[in-house]
């Protein structure tokens, strides 16, 4: 039985843990997921985050399929230029390159499988999003737009996790 002089109190300090719950729930960044938004609208992704060279020189290697709306992530230290290549991977990717303030400044769609051609990113990538082929377009995605993941250097962030 609850005792009727904490009965109140107890209701509102529920009231103000669900409300700050579901404030922070909207604004939050989650590690395991990437916000991406332009003008047109917005788009949330599963997220594998590779943060290491050895997890980055790894990346989709190997693997055979990559669910619809997931991808990886690749996070370097600071902005530099990247270039990837499609040696030993089996899924045909879209590769989104982010400058450090997580906005996309390039796409490279449908990188062919298995391929060692170099697909230059840019000079000043610190983010490297990777999803299945056609994604991109699919989602409306294009140069401009933004990121927003916790990875992100919030003061710099053109899309800062509390918004």
């Amino acid at each position: 039985m609850t005792d009727p002089r904490f009965a109140g109190a107890a209701a509102v300090l529920l009231a103000a843990l669900l409300a700050t719950g579901t404030a922070r729930a909207e604004g939050a960044c989650d590690p395991s997921r990437v916000d991406i938004r332009d003008a047109d609208g917005s788009a949330r992704i599963s997220v594998e985050v590779v943060d290491t060279a050895q997890g980055r020189e790894r990346g989709l290697m190997y693997r055979e399929s990559l669910p619809r709306y997931s991808g990886m992530l690749f996070v370097y230290e600071y902005a530099q230029p990247v270039a990837f290549w499609m040696e030993n991977t089996l899924i045909p990717l879209d590769m989104l390159f982010f400058d450090a303030s997580g906005r996309l400044e390039r796409i490279h769609e449908n990188a062919r499988p298995l391929d060692r051609t170099p697909i230059p990113g840019g000079e000043d990538i610190r983010f490297v999003l990777e999803l299945n082929a056609g994604m991109a377009r699919t989602l409306d995605i294009e140069p401009g737009a933004e990121l927003r993941h916790p990875a992100v250097d919030q003061a710099a962030a053109a899309w800062p996790c509390g918004q």
